[in-house]
């Protein structure tokens, strides 16, 4: 017994101390905080981002990953980036708006995009990329990547097969450009938080809701109550963005940062395809419950939407020249995709 206690406590030091070499080898060792609490399905996502950055160096990233609010609130983190208490985030762009409304106009142009592809796209080879970093690097951070949890479906009690359909509609939506979209396209959008949502549909107070993907919106009840959900969504799709310090980043060796960039662009692609399928999961149990019809716009009210919603981003774009150059970038891309007139 008391050789096997003696192996047994000799086995503990030798796996604590590889586990101590293994974390002082990690070349490059980082912290970054997210806009996600734990166990949320979003965190344990970008953890795998994680796992796999580390494998692809070799060993030689380590980033430590932090939920909300663990060092800083969610809407500080540029400012704990740049001053050297967190190392990078992944986030929602629009948390920042209040420093610059471009922001807010490049995070969820409301009614830009109709699948992520698009929005990735965009970033990627339409001048989203470089936007960005024209954007955080005054900050003091830089811009490696985006992603998005995906397009958010539409919580509805009444059939809205088109934009003529949302006249009337009094229905819930965030303050800001979510709002001033809908008011435009004929809706009466009111203000309410997130909490009250179930309830003011099931009494009756509103009649639809802008809330969450088509998974969350069914765990939560809402279909149960508003029998006519829109999916896939045609209104709102958050960038996320994956930054860290600039200065940080422009130390790095290439290999480091092709790897970087690398496993983000493949992590939002994984990312969107692991909700998605949980969305597509929650809609055929909802389908096949026969209560609920699940209404998909076509591209012609899609598009119309989407007209309406830029004489929306116009109005942003006069609020700064960030913003007026965001809307410019961005306008122009849509325009040469075909994706409005």
């Amino acid at each position: 017994m008391k050789q096997l206690r003696i192996a047994t406590l000799i086995a503990g030091a030798l796996g604590l101390a590889m586990l101590g070499q293994s974390a002082v080898a990690a070349e490059y060792q980082f912290k970054f905080q997210s806009s996600d609490p734990a166990g949320n399905p979003n965190f344990i996502l970008q953890q795998g981002w994680t796992k796999v950055l580390a494998e692809r160096t070799g060993g030689r990233v380590a980033v430590e990953l932090l939920p909300v609010g663990s060092i800083v609130q969610h809407q500080e983190t540029q400012d704990a980036i740049a001053a050297g208490i967190l190392d990078g985030h992944i986030t929602d762009t629009s948390y920042f708006t209040g420093k610059d409304a471009a922001f807010g106009l490049i995070a969820n142009p409301v009614g830009a995009w109709s699948d992520p592809e698009q929005m990735f796209t965009f970033m990627e080879k339409g001048g989203g990329k470089e936007l960005m970093n024209e954007l955080t690097e005054p900050y003091g951070l830089h811009f490696i990547g985006a992603t998005t949890p995906g397009l958010e479906a539409f919580v509805s009690k009444v059939p809205i097969d088109s934009v003529a359909d949302l006249k009337g509609v009094k229905m819930r939506a965030p303050e800001g450009l979510v709002q001033q979209v809908f008011a435009a396209a004929g809706a009466a959008p009111v203000n309410l938080p997130g909490s009250e949502v179930f309830t003011a549909l099931d009494k009756g107070v509103i009649e639809a809701a802008d809330y969450t993907v088509f998974s969350t919106n069914q765990a939560q009840g809402l279909n149960d109550i508003a029998l006519h959900p829109i999916y896939p969504g045609f209104h709102s799709m958050p960038l996320v963005e994956i930054s860290m310090n600039k200065a940080k980043w422009d130390a790095l060796p290439d290999d480091i940062k092709k790897a970087f960039e690398e496993t983000v662009k493949e992590f939002s692609r994984s990312q969107v395809a692991a909700l998605a399928a949980k969305d597509k999961e929650a809609v055929a149990k909802a389908k096949a419950g026969g209560k609920i019809t699940v209404h998909n716009w076509s591209d012609e009210e899609r598009a119309k939407f989407r007209a309406i919603a830029t004489g929306e981003w116009e109005k942003v774009a006069g609020r700064s020249a960030n913003a007026k150059k965001v809307y410019n970038v961005l306008t122009n891309y849509l325009k040469a995709a075909g994706l409005v007139k």
